[in-house]
């Protein structure tokens, strides 16, 4: 029997999602000061900005999660399925 790694490429890029997340913050910020016809105080955008990077960076880990988990059900079933041709 051979030892063979298998590499699973990550198909998101953690440099851009940053950048994204930062954009979307922005955005949602001028959006809402264009909608009320007003311009928020720095400290107030401060702290938007920090509060909405975090709940953006939560929803990644899960999207994580849920790679992990989809990831183990595909080796999951191929097991299941060479088992199966196996057995036959």
């Amino acid at each position: 029997m051979t030892d063979k790694t298998i590499t699973i490429k990550n198909a998101i890029d953690l440099n851009i999602v940053g950048e994204n997340i930062q954009d979307i913050a922005e955005f949602a910020i001028e959006k809402h000061e264009f909608r009320n016809d007003t311009t928020l105080s720095a400290e107030v955008r401060e702290e938007a900005i920090k509060r909405i990077r975090q709940a953006l960076w939560k929803k990644i880990e899960e999207a994580r999660a849920r790679r992990q988990e989809w990831l183990r059900q595909m080796f999951t079933t191929a097991d299941d399925i060479l088992q199966d041709c196996v057995d036959e």
